[in-house]
């Protein structure tokens, strides 16, 4: 019996994965940087082996899973193939391990991690289920009938898969290192969309999927008239958001969710369309309620002096608005603080101005230094160009986060992509 060895395991792809094939029975280890990162915290829940990078690692027996951050050159791999050990990257060996199953890819330029948490919590409850959530969350099950997973179009890696089911949230441009304008994006998703087998459920509010031409049928949701499935009478609530669906114009059933905002809607339509597609019957769709969110999605703890602290991975502008909106529904009478650490140098340089103006939206806003990530160490701007364009905006030092305290009884948004739970770790701290 093979061992599958995962290089990099501590991602959140790679972190999900690994949790799925040992749930399914396989044996797994893995390596990765010594610093902690929450993703490995359900790893070790699961004992599974986690070394630091050493060429050392790498012997006979293994089956290699490379996350896709790491270069050809990279030690481990080098040795790997010198071994002639199997090697995949995560995104080819995920392509050949869902066709064990029905497969339902959720992709979208934003909401993917939300959608994929929500639909799997609610196939659950029907037939056993495994899934991959981009949080690093990942369950396996030796019986399952239906897997679902976040599909992620970066460099079209979402191209490996060929799934019999895609949802698809939006289309947006994003990832300015890699794709070139919005229409590059659009070319990206049209290519992944004739590579699934059965249908595809896609935003009919969205101006781009409205022009996807795949094989398959198309079942379109949202708020618009002209869609298949069409949300209706939207009522927020003590508990979260209710609505009425319509099917084709004729009344189907109400649901209740227990979030907040416009695109929170959206994505429960997405899996109550999936859902109906695949015949399950809306008693057991509305455990949609029930449904507790994914990490780093708009989660919310008390704190002192009436103040809500919301960690959130919103890292472009539209979602921002989007985090900003559910904020001003959910708490309407409290003061909205966007507390923004921008994500690599090229997208902020590429939104400088739509970053400025969703944070905008916001009462108070503080800006925290640009993370750049493992593929772009630096760039030719600061924070403060940031700041030059949003007026009252402040700059947030780690070691100053005691200035959070003049905003009592208001809602702090920590956003980001990169590392912000810092400065939200450094203002509990004082506590």
């Amino acid at each position: 019996m093979t061992t599958y060895h995962f290089i990099g395991i501590k991602g959140t792809g790679m972190s999900a994965l690994a949790q799925i094939l040992h749930d399914a029975g396989e044996k797994v280890q893995g390596s990765d940087v010594a610093k902690h990162f929450f993703t490995q915290e359900a790893l070790e829940e699961r004992n599974i082996p986690m070394m630091t990078f050493s060429e050392e690692n790498i012997h006979d027996g293994l089956t290699i899973i490379a996350g896709n951050a790491f270069p050809d050159e990279h030690e481990e791999i080098k040795k790997a193939k010198e071994l002639e050990l199997p090697f995949y990257r995560y995104h080819d060996f995920l392509g050949e391990w869902i066709n064990n199953y029905v497969s339902i890819a959720v992709t979208g330029s934003h909401g993917k991690t939300s959608t994929t948490g929500l639909l799997a919590h609610v196939l659950q409850q029907v037939k056993p289920t495994s899934y991959l959530i981009g949080d690093g969350t990942g369950s396996g099950h030796e019986d399952s009938k239906y897997f679902v997973f976040e599909a992620c179009e970066y460099r079209r890696h979402f191209l490996s898969y060929q799934p019999d089911y895609a949802i698809m949230t939006n289309i947006d441009f994003d990832h300015p290192d890699y794709f070139t304008s919005v229409e590059d994006v659009f070319d990206a998703f049209q290519e992944m969309a004739m590579n699934v087998k059965k249908g595809i459920i896609a935003c009919g509010d969205d101006e781009e999927l409205q022009h996807i031409q795949p094989k398959v049928p198309v079942v379109y949701y949202g708020l618009a008239e002209d869609n298949d499935f069409q949300a209706k009478n939207v009522k927020e609530t003590e508990n979260g958001t209710v609505f009425d669906v319509f099917v084709r114009n004729t009344f189907y059933d109400t649901f209740e969710i227990s979030s907040y905002g416009t695109h929170n809607v959206l994505n429960a339509l997405s899996v109550i369309a999936l859902c109906d597609y695949e015949g399950i019957n809306s008693d057991d769709i509305k455990t949609l309620k029930t449904f507790g969110g994914v990490k780093r999605r708009f989660t919310e703890k008390e704190w002192e002096d009436g103040q809500i602290l919301i960690d959130d991975y919103a890292h472009h502008p539209k979602e921002i608005e989007a985090t900003i909106d559910s904020a001003r529904k959910k708490y309407a009478n409290k003061e909205i603080v966007a507390i923004f650490q921008p994500h690599t140098f090229t997208r902020t340089k590429t939104f400088l101005e739509e970053f400025a103006e969703s944070l905008r939206i916001a009462d108070k806003i503080y800006l925290c230094d640009i993370f750049s990530s493992a593929r772009e160490k630096s760039g030719n701007l600061t924070i403060k160009d940031l700041q030059n364009k949003i007026e009252g905006a402040h700059l947030l030092e780690l070691d100053h986060t005691e200035v959070l305290k003049e905003h009592p009884n208001s809602v702090l948004i920590f956003m980001g992509a990169g590392d912000v739970q810092k400065y939200q770790e450094a203002y509990e701290e004082l506590k």
